[in-house]
């Protein structure tokens, strides 16, 4: 394997980002970004020397200041009092692993060339990737339309030695670990402050890692759906070929053909069956899980093209001789695309919980609650409490943040996308379904004992087999709690193939 990836205009895609950052690749710049960051910097540089017009932010105020003119002496102190003073952000910690996406998908979008940045700070960057040099974010502070500023003022901060960074585990100054490295500050030239807080990387590194998340969470929503059906002892017939070509969905026939693979040669879907059909939380497997991946297809498309953009404010075309201030950090595309995928993956959660109801309902020859002497055991009552709950407050955190907007920077930035929240809530969701398949998943393998002697499909029984390593059957009531936690442990410990 290629232990270095070199940036470049080459197209990133979901795929090659959960490579570089999960395989722990290291970053380097080709000769083609170190040519157009250069080039772009020099042009900005002549410029600034034979022009006195007011640019924004390269020699004027920021938002609603944008008509204060900022003499040529004071552009640097200019630069670094921006990523000072929007240093604002507050809440919880980003996760490592989203600042690491935001490193790269930052350097990606700094190395077209059109943000006039030094190729020292994007060098920097590059250096904090590839050490893990994680800048301490927080989650709330951007309306995700000026760029993601709170936020990448936080990941900026570093450059110039201050605030706050991980390295091996530790939080501590970020002065600190540049002395440590031997790095001196970067003294910030024109327009490069901006080029750093206006972008959407926070939006963008939250999406990846979502939909990172999703792919997996859709596959084995499948699979576990597949285990839940062989415990109800369900139907075959909905996952027929030919009711899906005649309503072809790509992700209804996907996932009815996955379900047939995943079913093939079980005792238990061949055996004749009394009941003549299921309920929908079973008989529509294919409708409902198709739909999510089809939404998360879509959420795919719209970041693939987002993370390969400029999304910094103005944007400098050397070869037209053109500094534009446009609005390409608006994170509206985003902002959908975030809430559509959070109501997509809260609907796998919502009909996995109703499987789990199902299940322990006293159906279909199965004990009530799924444990034998129900009275004296309660069995798997609680556990289905507790995936409601979580598939409610996904309900609630389902709620489109992106209607959503509020004025700000004194009028000047009237409508924002509200981007950031999407990203953040629907990180939340994505964690929650997690822990709703993994009950269903503790209920599913419980009621499929309960058919035994006979078995299921190999792929099942080799799937069971190995999660009995890590929870066994219920027998007499004991604290579900821990056979939830390794039942999300179990989950997550699986790696799939990425669809590109």
């Amino acid at each position: 394997m290629e232990h270095t990836h070199y940036i470049s205009s080459d197209l990133l895609s979901i795929e090659m980002i959960n490579e570089i950052v999960f395989q722990g690749k290291q970053l380097a710049l080709s000769e083609e970004a170190i040519v157009n960051i250069e080039k772009c910097r020099k042009y900005l540089d002549d410029k600034m020397q034979s022009n006195s017009t007011p640019i924004y932010g390269i020699n004027t105020g920021f938002g609603s200041l944008c008509n204060v003119k900022i003499s040529n002496e004071n552009l640097s102190k200019l630069q670094e009092n921006l990523v000072k003073s929007h240093a604002c952000g507050t809440g919880e910690e980003v996760p490592h692993e989203i600042v690491k996406i935001m490193l790269l998908l930052k350097i990606q979008s700094l190395s077209y060339g059109h943000s006039g940045v030094q190729l020292i700070t994007v060098q920097r960057l590059i250096d904090f990737y590839n050490n893990d040099i994680f800048p301490v974010i927080y989650t709330q502070g951007s309306l995700g339309a000026s760029g993601d500023l709170a936020p990448l003022a936080h990941l900026s901060l570093p450059l110039l030695g201050e605030g706050e960074v991980y390295l091996d585990g530790f939080r501590q100054p970020a002065a600190k670990v540049l002395a440590k490295f031997g790095w001196e500050p970067i003294v910030l030239q024109s327009k490069e402050g901006l080029a750093l807080l206006n972008g959407t990387q926070f939006m963008s590194a939250y999406g990846v890692y979502c939909l990172i998340k999703a792919e997996k969470i859709s596959y084995l929503a499948d699979v576990i759906g597949a285990v839940s059906l062989e415990g109800f002892d369900g139907r075959i017939e909905p996952f027929t070929d030919l009711i899906h070509l005649v309503r072809p969905h790509k992700g209804q026939v996907q996932t009815a053909e996955r379900m047939r693979d995943l079913l093939e040669d079980s005792e238990i879907i061949a055996q004749p069956k009394v009941h003549v059909q299921d309920p929908y939380s079973f008989r529509c497997i294919p409708q409902v899980h198709g739909a999510s991946k089809d939404t998360i297809d879509y959420v795919k498309k719209v970041f693939r093209t987002e993370i390969n953009s400029v999304t910094d404010n103005p944007n400098i075309f050397v070869g037209e001789d053109m500094i534009i201030s446009g609005g390409n950090f608006h994170g509206q595309p985003l902002a959908l695309a975030l809430d559509f995928l959070g109501i997509a993956l809260s609907e796998l959660g919502n009909i996995s919980e109703r499987r789990t109801y199902q299940l322990i309902s006293g159906l279909r020859g199965l004990p009530a609650f799924l444990v034998n002497d129900p009275g004296l055991n309660s069995g798997f009552m609680i556990p289905q409490y507790t995936a409601a709950s979580i598939a409610s407050q996904n309900k609630q955190l389902a709620s489109p943040a992106s209607v959503d907007s509020i004025v700000s920077s004194n009028g000047q930035e009237d409508h924002v996308s509200m981007g950031a929240n999407a990203a953040t809530k629907t990180l939340r969701i994505v964690e929650n379904v997690e822990r709703i398949l993994a009950i269903e998943l503790l209920n599913g393998s419980q009621a499929l004992e309960f058919r035994r002697p006979l078995k299921s499909s190999e792929f099942i029984e080799s799937f069971i087999k190995s999660y009995r390593e890590e929870v066994s059957f219920v027998s007499e009531d004991r604290i579900l709690h821990y056979d939830i936690e390794k039942s999300v442990t179990f989950l997550n410990s699986f790696q799939i193939e990425m669809e590109d």
